[in-house]
Formats: structure tokens, sequence, C-alpha cells
């Protein structure tokens, strides 16, 4: 069993469903400090954190991922227990192990070995390791990035270890991700009976081609490196249960993903001149995300390309496509930031697995990428 399946097995089978962390912190700060890693607690409320540096000098690799991962829904569902890594077929199965515990392990093993072959490399290397990605993204991350930025202690180039690959590893790295922007909106009515639709107000019937003119409008054309913005209604819910009454409120629930095009105050205005136009009483909250953040080209992003080329000889597409990411809060810092993790087919899903092999190859990307850059 190679080292970094043994610490990926380690990981899956501590049960830090977000924002627990299960020792899972505690295990890869075991790994780093023998390496010359100080390991500094930053934990906020209940959400565990660590920020783990080795050196003093730029420039500053930095590692970011977390230990939390989504529940795992009926555990009878599993064909293998979900916090018990199992091997199967050439994979490993577990919750977590895609999505980021394969990642990290593989984190872990390449800068033992760099540090090994390189003991006085050039610069620092640091992880950032948070238990809530997958949670509230409230104590986390951001968090963290905040008590770095009062200390002016800034990152150059990170690597967060989510999982990036469509078909086979490293054939795609996210070097970007769009903006994200919820709306909750409650349109009110005045509750009746069906019978005696004059004495109501229907907020149904009366949000009804607002919200069609919100689907179909078009937000932006996008660019070279983001699709046109999107907006979609996630959820809608409105009356009592009983088919003879006319609802007196309805509730909805809908999300932008943003580019570089917009930003967050330019949608909020639209979509308010949109709802006053059609006359609506409504009231919306509403929740901000995060902004859109691309790192177009640079070191990083040779280097990664690079050292991708050299382990598997295969040539990768850059993208910003899928969800948010905690390199929302670290690119603002003007911090270079890349994804690379391993394929992403069974992220959060029944049966999440990942193969042994890809791990090993991560593990020998992330090497050659911190070779490329502090060796």
């Amino acid at each position: 069993m190679s080292r970094t399946i043994a610490l990926t097995k380690g990981l899956i089978n501590r049960k830090s469903v977000t924002p627990e962390d299960a020792g899972c912190q505690e295990m890869m700060a075991a790994i780093l400090a023998p390496l010359g890693f100080e390991i500094e607690d930053l934990t906020f409320a209940d959400t565990k954190n660590i920020w783990a540096r080795k050196g003093k000098e730029g420039p500053l690799f930095c590692f970011a991922g977390h230990t939390d991962v989504v529940p795992t829904g009926p555990e009878e569902n599993w064909k293998t227990p979900p916090f018990e890594a199992t091997e199967q077929n050439g994979f490993i199965h577990g919750r977590g192990a895609a999505d980021m515990k394969g990642s990290l392990a593989a984190m872990l093993v390449a800068t033992e070995n760099f540090v090994k072959a390189n003991p006085d490399h050039k610069g620092s290397i640091a992880f950032l390791i948070t238990s809530d990605e997958e949670g509230p993204f409230i104590n986390g991350t951001t968090k963290v990035i905040d008590t770095l930025e009062a200390r002016n202690e800034k990152i150059t180039w990170c690597l967060v270890g989510e999982p990036s690959s469509t078909a086979e590893v490293g054939d795609i790295v996210k070097n970007g991700r769009r903006g994200s922007l919820t709306g909750d909106l409650v349109v009110k009515g005045t509750q009746g009976h069906v019978a005696y639709p004059h004495l109501a107000r229907n907020p149904i019937h009366e949000s009804t081609l607002a919200l069609a003119e919100l689907a179909n409008t078009r937000w932006d054309s996008g660019n070279d490196s983001f699709p046109p913005t999107s907006f979609q209604i996630s959820n809608i819910n409105g009356g009592t249960g009983a088919g003879n009454v006319i609802p007196g409120e309805l509730h909805i629930c809908f999300n932008f993903r943003f580019s570089t095009e917009v930003t967050d105050q330019h949608l909020i205005t639209r979509v308010t001149q949109v709802l006053d136009a059609h006359k609506l009483n409504y009231h919306i909250d509403w929740t901000f995300n995060g902004q859109p953040f691309l790192t177009d080209s640079g070191d990083l992003v040779d280097a990664t390309q690079q050292a991708i080329k050299h382990c598997t000889g295969r040539e990768t597409q850059l993208s910003t496509a899928g969800g948010t990411s905690d390199g929302r809060f670290i690119a603002p810092t003007g911090a270079q930031v890349i994804e690379l993790g391993p394929v992403n087919a069974t992220i959060h899903k029944i049966d999440e697995c990942v193969k042994m092999a890809d791990l090993d190859t991560l593990a020998d990307i992330y090497q050659d990428i911190l070779q490329r850059l502090l060796g």
C-alpha cells in the first residue's frame, strides 16, 4: 500500500461531517511538524482550522483544503460503510475519498517527498486547512484569510485540492470560479377562498410574469474565461396544502452564478427593477456567496500545466465551470489560485470513491509543481 493510500484511508476513517474535524487536522499536523512546519490553531466558534507554515521568506506556496465532508445520506444504501475506507477493484471507497481527503493525503506525501529532496528549498510552504468548507463557510477559510491579512502575511500561489478532474486526473484545472448570489424572495398577497378571488390577491398569479422575465433575461454574454451569467430558481413554495385556499405568500429562492462582466450590485439592481415594474408587494433577502475570480496566467498556471504533462503525458484544460470553492476567499488577496484534484464523478454521492492510482499520480503532480516553483 502506498503512503498516499494509507493516509487517505486514515482520513476517511475519521467521521468528520461538517463542521466536525474528528482529528483529521491533528493527524495532518503530526506529519507536517517533523518536516519543520509551525502549526497554528486558528479555531473560530465551531470550526477548527490550522495554518501550518514552513519558512519565513517569500514566495509562499499554499496548499488549501478541507477536512469536513457532507453527510452520507442513508448509510444502509452504501455498499461499504462510508467511514470505513474500503478497497475494491482499484478504487478506494468512503465519504470524502474524492472530496477531498484523497487530495489532502496527496498534498502531505508531495510535501514530505519535496522537503526531503530539497531541504534548502526557496521560499515557504503552507497548509490552510478548514473544517467548514461544506458548511456555512463563516468561520473557516475566510476567517483564516482575515487573520493572515491583518498581519500582512501574503500567499503567492495557492493550490486548492478540490476534485477538478472530469475523466482522468489532471484533465481539468480550475483557474477561476464564477461569483454566486442567492435571493430569498417573498411575494405577498391576500389569502382567501378560491371561489371568491375578487376578495383575495394571489401572489402566485402575480409573480408569474416577473419570474418568466427573470428566467429569460440575458444578464451578460460572458467572456473568453467565463460563460454567460445564469439565473436559476431552486425552490418555490406557496399554499396551505388545501385545494380551495388562495395563498397569502409565495416563497421563491433563486441563485445567480455570475461572470466578471457584472457585479452582485448590478444583478440586485436589475432584479429589483423587474419586480418593481410588475408592481409586486415583496421582500427579498440577499446572500452574497463570493465574487468571481480568475488566475488567467502566471507562474502557478504554467507550473501546473507543465507538471501534469510531465506526470501524465496529457494536456490540461483550464476551466471556470462548477460551483464555488474556498478559492474565492484567497484570490482577492492577490494570490494566484488554481484548483486541482481527482475525478469528481462520485463527489457527494452514495458510494463515493476514487481510483487509487489517481491519488498516487496526484501526489506526483503536486510534488512536481512544488519543484518547479520552489526547487
